[in-house]
């Protein structure tokens, strides 16, 4: 239905009510608008599309799609655009420092836009990675009732009678370095793997955030999974821009929707899909705009009583169309909430609880992707959180789909990804050795890059469980094997893990959850009484300015306090 709204009250009188106004309302007569459409709740309709790679093609169509829902409920929308770096494109080079950057940049950007132009309301639409939580980072920051859209996923390509996906192509790089495939078999596959519109297929970052969308209560139910090319993505959109404005008509706000146990069950679902680690940065990041703690602790504490229940990619079967067809996260959520491990009270976007949007979905038995609670794939999640002498502020590894939750050996040293690459690609790792990759943290990189390409060579290689491989940067969603992020303190920052010589002996459990340097302390004084703080290449601009503000990943690697430092909510100006 259509409400009556008091423009007074909304963040959009300040463009477009009185006298004084006239020269801001002449801007919308020249587009088009008319004095009625002047007079209705402003909404902002920020799109992340662009040409730069499939994920984010559709984003913009998606948008103008939901113009339709926003005018049909009364409101007048508005698109603008922001940025993405896309992480299959820059991966395994320089261009994969901007990559974690670009999160901070896209919510910077639409907070600017939203605050210069004083829209009442949002919905925001995003298809690869950083850009989904970047996305609810401004919707948290700015507190305007809005929904978030995910574009969809890309559809399974098809090589040798099997479903493929970009993993298949960075890992054959790594058969084709081992000499285990012909070169025409590289050029055959890069060719199919990726047959269209949309996002990385598997639970990799792009997904696991999508899900958490929804699980957060940020997204409408069921809506996530739907892969890009369906026809129903715009159905989902036009809902979507209907929906925003019951939300502002009811002043339903962000922040009111993301509270503490909101996190939670969000992190619930990270470790019950087997999502990427990533979820372990982003999820604090956005629990910040809150003003709400919730660091890589809080978030590896619920990992620790998650049943892994999604037998999707890279550690199972299956893909994100099929997680759709099986009846998406609200169908795992259902088995889910039966073990008491949910808060079913946390509000949505739909104006009802969690609770009240799972008791719409019945369980489906024949559907093969999503495992009962209570006869899951692992009684523990595919996420583990580690923490020890190597890594006093935390570490996070993807278990799930792991055989091997152990792993001790000698310390193979590197400080940057391009020289482990190199020696990866020379077959030069050894069975057993632990490969430290470090200096590449969010301040030392800077920019927190994922080493897809090495590990997916290492796995390529048959070396995936064989070696294991220790970083303070990040991982993608779809690495898998023995790999293990996030190590904090940063190198950067003198962390332990500047400290690493090649050797010494570092063991891991993921199932006590440790991370151990096996070396005498007295040893340890030495060499830090040694080290010296290192200069990176990139003294100015956008990455110098990250590297100088950005805290440590175990908070999320965000450049602002966040809520609990301002003084004003933009939605009440």
């Amino acid at each position: 239905m259509t409400h009556k709204f008091d423009k007074s009250k909304l963040p959009s009188r300040h463009v477009s009510v009185g006298p004084e106004r006239a020269p801001h309302r002449s801007y919308y007569y020249a587009m088009g608008w008319k004095e009625e459409d002047i007079a209705k709740p402003f909404v902002a309709l920020a799109s992340a599309g662009n040409d730069s790679a499939p994920c984010n093609t559709t984003l913009d169509q998606q948008a103008d799609w939901a113009r339709e829902g926003v005018m049909a409920a009364g409101g007048t929308p508005f698109r603008f655009n922001t940025i993405t770096v896309t992480d299959g494109i820059a991966m395994g080079h320089q261009g994969m420092k901007a990559s974690l950057i670009s999160r901070e940049v896209i919510a910077d950007s639409v907070e600017l836009s939203v605050r210069g132009h004083c829209y009442d309301a949002l919905v925001t639409f995003a298809g690869c990675d950083k850009s989904l939580p970047g996305m609810m980072m401004a919707m948290l920051r700015l507190n305007v009732p809005s929904i978030f859209v995910y574009g969809g996923s890309i559809l399974p390509g098809r090589f040798h009678d099997k479903d493929v996906t970009v993993v298949d192509v960075f890992e054959v790089v790594g058969k084709y370095a081992a000499g285990t495939c012909p070169l025409s078999e590289v050029i055959a596959l890069e060719k199919v793997a990726c047959p269209g519109h949309g996002a990385c297929g598997g639970q990799y970052t792009a997904n696991t955030m999508a899900c958490v969308g929804e699980a957060i209560g940020l997204s409408l139910p069921n809506s996530n999974m739907a892969p890009a090319p369906y026809k129903s993505r715009e159905e989902i959109a036009v809902a979507a821009g209907k929906q925003v404005m019951e939300l502002l008509a009811k002043n339903i706000r962000p922040r009111d929707i993301c509270t503490r146990e909101a996190f939670e069950n969000a992190a619930r679902i990270v470790a019950a899909t087997g999502g990427s680690t990533n979820g372990a940065l982003h999820l604090p990041a956005m629990a910040n705009e809150c003003g709400i703690d919730f660091d890589l602790f809080d978030v590896a504490e619920i990992f620790k009583t998650t049943p892994y229940m999604a037998d999707l990619k890279p550690g199972g079967k299956y893909v994100a169309k099929d997680m759709y067809d099986a009846g998406g996260i609200y169908m795992l959520m259902k088995s889910l909430a039966q073990t008491g491990l949910l808060h079913l009270d946390c509000m949505t976007v739909t104006g009802k609880t969690l609770g009240e949007n799972i008791d719409e979905v019945t369980w489906n038995p024949e559907q093969k992707v999503i495992y009962d609670a209570k006869a899951p794939i692992t009684p523990t999640g595919g996420v583990v959180g580690l923490k020890g002498t190597l890594a006093p502020d935390g570490a996070i590894v993807k278990v799930a789909g792991m055989k091997r939750l152990q792993f001790e050996g000698p310390a193979r040293v590197f400080d940057c990804e391009e020289e482990a690459f190199a020696v990866v690609e020379e077959r030069g790792i050894k069975d057993g050795e632990v490969v430290v990759i470090r200096y590449e943290g969010p301040k030392g990189g800077p920019g927190m890059r994922e080493m897809l390409s090495t590990t997916a060579a290492l796995y390529g290689q048959g070396m995936g469980e064989k070696v294991a491989l220790i970083t303070d940067g990040r991982f993608s969603g779809a690495t898998r094997g023995f790999c293990i992020g996030h190590v904090g303190p940063e190198a950067a920052e003198g962390g332990p893990i500047a400290l690493v010589e090649d050797g010494d002996i570092i063991s891991i459990d993921a199932e006590a959850g440790t991370i151990d340097l096996k070396v005498d302390e007295a040893v340890l004084i030495e060499r830090r009484k040694k080290w010296e703080a290192r200069t990176n290449d990139y003294q100015s601009g956008a990455l110098w300015r990250y590297s100088r503000n950005v805290g440590p990943a175990r908070k999320g690697a965000v450049t602002h306090p966040g809520a609990k430092a301002e003084k004003h909510v933009y939605a009440d100006i």
